[in-house]
């Protein structure tokens, strides 16, 4: 029976069946990367406002707290967005004038909330509490990176739930006191050493100050940090 098929064609088919494994191992790869990179987590990624607000001039420069801005940061879940009437606190006597304030300004007259973009977005079948956080005494910092640096406000981190998870199972390195929560640039001094050593535990650094806080602030080890149902309910 004459042969159809020319014995060089098994080179061929052995050689699109390699190109093919190692074209969708490229393409799988490819993926990944995309998964983790700022175009897909939206890292370091500014977003547009209506009004170019800066903390880096709001907080970095006039030392105004977080808290006067994000007046429930301590006891709701959402840290909230201040009303027109805070803005117009300061903006009603200084810079009245100024082009880039006038959505403010319209705001306040007509008392329509001026539409904010959202920076910090989580899935809404993540639940996240700013209350809880803070009060255990986790950062701003921690989350939103060092926002008296950032002339316009940006994604510091990925808000995967790998980083997410990071912390919940080892959040001894992330705790701080709680009067230190919103100081951007907290550093561990002999004071703070000094105000949470015992006498069977002297605090030396951020591991050890961790483990005095963990007790004090009652924050779990059992596990239930990293049980799904903490965040997904």
């Amino acid at each position: 029976m004459p042969q159809i098929f020319r014995p060089s064609l098994n080179t061929l088919a052995r050689a699109s069946l390699a190109a093919g494994v190692l074209g969708l191992s490229v393409l799988s790869l490819m993926a990944a990367a995309l998964n983790q990179s700022p175009y897909w987590t939206g890292e370091h990624m500014v977003r547009d406002q209506p009004v170019p607000f800066s903390h880096k001039h709001h907080v970095g420069d006039l030392g105004i707290d977080c808290r006067f801005c994000h007046g429930s940061v301590q006891d709701s879940s959402f840290a909230g967005l201040p009303p027109t009437k805070t803005c117009m606190t300061c903006h009603s006597r200084i810079w009245t004038d100024a082009p880039m304030l006038s959505p403010i300004r319209a705001s306040y007259r007509d008392d329509v909330p001026v539409k904010w973009t959202r920076v910090h977005n989580l899935p809404d079948f993540v639940f996240f509490s700013h209350e809880i956080h803070v009060n255990k005494g986790v950062a701003c910092v921690t989350c939103h990176g060092q926002v008296d640096q950032m002339p316009l406000m940006w994604q510091e981190k990925s808000l995967e739930m790998r980083w997410c998870l990071q912390c919940h199972d080892d959040p001894g390195k992330y705790l701080r006191p709680r009067d230190q929560v919103f100081n951007m640039n907290f550093t561990l001094d002999r004071k703070t050493m000094d105000e949470f050593s015992t006498p069977g535990h002297l605090v030396t650094d951020q591991e050890s100050l961790g483990k005095v806080l963990i007790d004090r602030y009652h924050v779990p080890t059992d596990g239930r940090l990293i049980n799904c149902y903490t965040c997904h309910r």
